[in-house]
This record gives structure tokens, sequence and C-alpha cells, in this order.
């Protein structure tokens, strides 16, 4: 950028012909911005003449006119030939079966939060639909689901990303075609068209990731008038819209940490302002933790206490929730009629009550090294393979099922035995295939063959029902098992088995004595015992806070569980690396001649402008890094801050929602980058509009009108594999530009 004359730039101009910076700089208005950009408003240009009245006018209300146009264009990418294919597509799969579940309030276990697959019920609801469909992937949609309508409603969330788009780019102080481009960048992005036109979540994530950057943007224009009614409501705003898009996906996290840096920033800057009342120093941290801490936090646990509501009868997810809060569910077996106390002889299920934890597990399968005994795992689903009988200890005289009744309580040794293989639960100085510092634990022997290896002592830790620790009760008892030789502890932690344990949950003995650890702790979740009454512990309540903290825990464990399997090909799969460069596409359906086809793929001058974009403004920083410390003070202040806020939040945004994804070890896929690529697109914005703020207007806009043309162009171009394509897929094999985009073969 030219540089400003001295007396602009507020500097001293030396003899060596460079300017020092000033100690107290004046904040000068630059060239290309206006007073109100100054003071953190929105600018609004002054028309030099009069010229004709109805252009004046649609001047004056262009702020109205071109998002009511944008957003009318937006509607119809979004939802013309929105019904066109009738079968389940690509992840539709899963969120339309999620909103069938909420439909006959079964509960079920996803790893994403539910306020998305609440509002995919919610749209299955107001479609007529009663949730009896089982949305099996490539199946015809029944002619009494509107799967048409279900689809609307997600396309509305993706359609309303255009006029967001517009007003933030406004809120970062754009000149008008730049406005009008970062609009058009979203709206004509064939990936974002692409993917609101099903029942899946990524339109709603986008959504509430846009609001979160909107309002940030409003709330940060009003920082020159702190407090008033305006500054709170967005302040508000922010929060609200926080909590919403880490309800429908944790990927929302990294927006509240875009928020967050700018906070921990605006709060440093108040607090080196020695001029400012340590209770108003006060009154901005309290005001940031109600609206940006605990608003957020009471949204995301709302969207869990709907969920729980809602969900009242048992479904396909019990299994991952504690054994109380099971036995509450409507339709359950857990805890039905069974016997409250556990005695010898009792057949029985053992719930890990670890966070996420399963069910004590055995199968026929032995382990492939060590001790290559019969493996022994936690599972998450209802088999008969969890079952377990109490027994005597060897040392003790042999069961009698005729004889007296003998309860199971705390300090007494037994033995556990496996019911459909007979082999008792097991434990040696052996390494765990995983977790190597951790004996194995396995199963071996039988009734009568086994030693003193087969030993567990019962510790009581605590009980939901009552104090007496003399006897163990389903449901309500929480106790440890620790071995009477090596003096280790049963625990289910977090790690999978390989495939050749089908992926469940190893199971060690902890050597470690940690009465805290939860994931050494179990309880009996249903308990089978003829000889004794039936009883009724699933009257007991189980506490919101703790199963909202569990079923946390359990989605994060399950999600860390989602890497790639080496031993199974993934063809949908794709690297970080190849996001930016729009190197790989998605089929998101088959590519039979028979069905319409979708293909996820971006704009391409969007994308790779927009990753360029990033490329350069890296170099931009350098420049002016380079210039400021040779002396030049060629930027004033409002430029600067124009510069910080529209120009490196974006970019830091862009980072926030896409490095994680290189070091996370979990599968990941093309729709990931999407969040990441709104960033990218107003950092496009940001670059053009500071190389462009100056030139003539004529030049202005011959250069966007290109660009406009350009970014229309493209989208026209792809559109078929947006709105579907019908027949031979060869038909666009003109748009197949690289190997990697296989729309043809």
């Amino acid at each position: 950028m030219a540089a400003q004359d001295a007396t602009a730039s507020g500097a001293d101009t030396q003899g060596d012909g460079l300017r020092r910076r000033t100690a107290t700089p004046v904040v000068p208005i630059a060239k290309g911005y206006t007073a109100e950009e100054v003071d953190g408003k929105p600018n609004k240009e002054k028309p030099k003449t009069q010229g004709n009245s109805f252009i004046q006018t649609l001047d004056d209300y262009e702020f109205l006119l071109a998002p009511l146009v944008f957003t009318a264009l937006a509607f119809f990418t979004r939802m013309w030939k929105i019904g066109l294919s009738p079968i389940v597509t690509w992840d539709e799969a899963h969120f339309g079966k999620f909103g069938s579940h909420y439909l006959k309030r079964e509960f079920y276990f996803d790893v994403h939060p539910p306020l998305g697959k609440m509002l995919v019920g919610l749209s299955g609801y107001l479609a007529g639909y009663n949730g009896s469909f089982e949305f099996k992937s490539g199946e015809t949609y029944p002619e009494n689901l509107n799967y048409t309508y279900m689809r609307l409603f997600n396309s509305a969330f993706g359609a309303l990303l255009v006029p967001l788009a517009y007003y933030t780019a406004r809120e970062l102080h754009f000149r008008r075609p730049t406005v009008w481009l970062v609009t058009m960048m979203v709206l004509f992005e064939n990936s974002y068209t692409t993917i609101s036109r099903f029942i899946l979540l990524d339109s709603m994530l986008l959504f509430f990731t846009f609001t979160t950057v909107f309002c940030w943007a409003k709330f940060h224009n009003q920082r020159h008038d702190p407090f008033s009614p305006e500054w709170g409501l967005w302040l508000f705003a922010t929060g609200l819209s926080i909590g919403c898009v880490c309800s429908v996906k944790w990927v929302g996290m990294f927006g509240t940490a875009l928020v967050g840096l700018y906070t921990i920033e605006d709060l440093w800057n108040k607090f080196g302002d020695l001029k400012m009342p340590k209770t108003e120093l006060t009154a901005h941290v309290g005001f940031r933790v109600i609206g940006l801490i605990v608003i957020p936090l009471v949204v995301y646990m709302f969207s869990f206490w709907l969920h729980f509501l809602i969900l009242e009868n048992s479904g396909p997810g019990d299994a991952q929730m504690s054994s109380l809060f099971q036995a509450n569910l409507k339709g359950t077996e857990v805890g039905k009629d069974s016997p409250l106390e556990i005695a010898f002889g009792s057949r029985a299920t053992l719930k890990n009550m670890g966070y996420g934890g399963g069910l004590l597990h055995s199968h026929v399968q032995t382990y492939p090294e060590g001790s290559n005994q019969q493996q022994i795992t936690c599972y998450h689903h209802k088999d008969s393979n969890n079952d377990w009988f109490f027994y005597p200890n060897r040392l003790q005289a042999e069961y009698d099922p005729e004889g007296p009744i003998s309860f199971v309580g705390d300090k007494q040794t037994i033995r556990l035995i496996h019911a459909q293989t007979g082999r008792n639960l097991h434990s040696h100085a052996v390494s765990a295939p995983m977790t190597k510092a951790d004996y194995e634990v396995s199963c071996y022997g039988n009734v009568t063959v086994g030693d003193t290896k087969d030993h567990w002592i019962v510790e009581v830790v605590s009980d939901a029902a009552s104090n007496d620790r003399s006897k163990i009760r389903t449901l309500t008892t929480a106790f440890r098992l620790r071995h009477s030789d090596l003096g280790c502890y049963l625990r289910a932690g977090t790690v999978n088995l390989p495939q050749w344990g089908f992926k469940q949950v190893e199971t060690t003995c902890v050597k470690e004595n940690k009465p805290r650890d939860v994931y050494t702790h179990w309880n009996v979740e249903s308990h089978t015992n003829e000889r004794l009454p039936p009883g009724d512990p699933g009257s007991y309540k189980s506490p919101f806070l703790r199963d909202f903290a569990h079923l946390n825990v359990a989605m994060m464990t399950s999600n860390n569980a989602l890497v790639p399997d080496p031993d199974k090909q993934d063809d949908l799969a794709s690297k970080p690396w190849q996001w930016p460069l729009l190197h790989v596409g998605l089929r998101m359906c088959g590519w039979d001649d028979s069905i319409v086809k979708y293909f996820l793929l971006g704009n391409p001058i969007v994308y790779w402008g927009s990753t360029f974009s990033l490329a350069f403004f890296a170099c931009m920083v350098v420049w002016y890094g380079i210039r400021w410390q040779r002396g030049y003070d060629e930027l004033t202040w409002a430029q600067v801050d124009h510069f910080h806020y529209s120009g490196v939040y974006p970019v830091i945004g862009w980072f926030l929602h896409y490095l994680p994804f290189i070091a996370m070890a979990r599968v990941t896929y093309v729709h990931h980058y999407y969040p990441a690529l709104y960033f990218a697109i107003l950092c496009a914005g940001f670059c053009l509009d500071w190389y462009t703020r100056n030139l003539h207007k004529g030049i202005q806009w011959g250069i966007f009108t290109v660009l406009y043309a350009a970014v229309i162009f493209l989208f026209w171009l792809f559109r078929a594999i947006s709105f579907g394509m019908e027949g031979s897929s060869q038909q666009w094999k003109h748009l197949k530009w690289f190997p990697q985009w296989r729309m043809t073969d």
C-alpha cells in the first residue's frame, strides 16, 4: 500500500527520509476509510451528487435489497429439485435414524451432541413422520415419509448462511463490492449447496458457526459503547450462538476458542488501561463470564436435558449409560424384577461405572499373544456373553444350589464364572495386550478346574440406596474387584483392542490402587435368581449432572475410537491436506446409471482463491512486520485495527477449525473442512478489499465483476453435482479436471 504523507500518518520526518513512530500516535482517518469505520460503526458512503432519485433510493436501501435478492437465490439453489433422489443418501442413514428415535422417544447413542438431531426429529414431526422407517443406506423412502419436507427443513439453515455472510462482511467493514463477493462465494459454493440439501447436521453446524462470527463482529463494533443495551444484546447473542454450535457438533468448540482468544486480548487491553476504574474492569469480566461461559454452558446442558426428557423409552443406546439411568427408562429390562440383593448362584451382568463404560464380557476367541487364553473385554451392547455367575471361592465349601442362601458382601472373596463358556474370570502376571503396564485378564478353567488366581475380593465403594455395605445390591452398589493373589484391580479403560478383539474395550488388572478411579468401579446391572424375591431397584433416580457427565465422556471416548481401520479400505475418507487444494471430492451415493448421483465438491475458484488468500495474507503480515521494524509508519491506527480484527481473526478462525483435524487420529472426510472454508472466504474478502479499496471506483467494479462472473460461471458449470446427476455419469466427464475427482468411473 502506498505510504501516507507525514501529516496524515501523524509522524515526524527525519533527515534520512524514514518516518519515526510517535510515542502517542494520533488516530488519523486513513485513505479509503471513513470516520464511522474508525468508530467501529458500519461504513455508510455519502453520495456526492443527487443523481437519479430511483437509483439513489436503491443505493440507500442496498443493505436491505441486496441481501433479500441474495437470500432468494440461496433458497432457490438449496431447494431446487431437492426431492429428486428418493433414496437414503450418505449420512441420512445416520441422522434420519436418530430423528426417528426422537419421534419414537427411544434412547440412542451418538458421538455428537443432541441439538442438531433434535431439529432433524422436529422436521420429521412437522412432516407427519411417525419414526417407523429404518433409514438404511441406499433404501428408497416409503410413500408415507415426506423426506422432501425434511430435506427442505435442513436446507433452510443452508440458505440462511447467505444473509449471515452478507451482514458479517459489512460488520467487518468491507466495501460494498467485497461484501457482495463474500456473499456470492457462500451463495455459489457448490459444496455448501450440496451438503445443505440432505438430512444432515452440516447445514445446522454451518448456520450456528456463521451466527457466532456475525454476533462476535456485532459485539466488537459496540466496544466504544460498553454496557449499553445493544452491547449487552450482542454479547449474550454471541454466547447463545456458541452454545448452539457446540450443541450440534463439538467442532463448534473451535469457534468458541476464537471468541475466547478475542476476549482474552480484549480484557488484557482493558487491564492495561490504568484510567479504567477497577469496578468497571470487574464488570467487564463479569459480563463476559456470564455471556460467554455461563450462557453457552446452560444452552449446552439444556440440550441434553431435553434429550433425556424426550428419550424416555429404552432403545439401542442404553448400554452406554449407567445402570441406574437405564433402570428408569420405560420398557427396559435392566433391573426389571431383579432381586435387590446378590447371592451366590445369582446370574448377573456387571457394568463398568467409568464414563462410557460397558458390560464385562467374554467370548470363545482367545488372545493372539500373551497367555493365549479366552479374551475378556467390555462391550456396549446386550449379549448373552455378558452374563456371569457369582460363586464362592475355591477355599470354601462347594456351592450347593439347594443349600442355605448366602449373600455377597463387602470384603468377601468370590469367583465369577462366565455363563456361556463356564470359565472363571482370571488374572496372572502376564502383560495386558495393549496397556503393557497392567496385567492381562482372561477366562480360564471351569467350575472345578482352576486355582486361586480365579479369586477376587469385593470392595464396596458406595451405595445409592443404603449405608449398609454388608450386601451388594442391584444397580445401586458400586464396588471394586481386587485380585486376591496379585493385589491388582479389575479395570475397563478407554483403550480399544484391535480387530482381533472386535474393537471392544480392553479390560485389565491395574496395579495401582486408585480408589477414585471410576473405571475400576462396577455395579450389577441385571440379576436373576429364582430363590430370591423380585425387587424394584429402578425406583432410585439417576442425577442429571451425573448422567450429563457420563454421556459426554462416553461420546468423547467413542469419538476417539473413530480411527482409520488398516484392515478396511474407506474410499470416502480423505486427508486434511487435500481439502484446501480441492484435491478430492466425495461420492454421496451409489454410482449406477439408474439412480440420481451427487458428488461433494467445492467451487474451484472459491476453494483455490480462498486458499491462496491465506498464503497471501501471511506474506502481508511478513511485509508489514518488516517495514514496521525498519521504521516505516505507513499504516494508520484505523488501518492496523482493520487489519487486526477483519484480517487476523478470520485467519485465526481458519487455523482453529483446520489444524485440529491434522492432529486428530480419527478418520476424516471432506465435509470436515466446511467451517474452516468460511474463514478462508472472509480472508479472501479482506485481501481483495485491502488492495482495491483505494482504486478508482470503475477499476474496482471491473475487477469485482470479473470475479462475480467467475464464481457464478463455475457454480453453474458444476451445478449437476449439486442438483443431481441423472443417467450415465459419462455425461459429466468434462467436469473431471483431475483423476481424483471420481465423477465418471
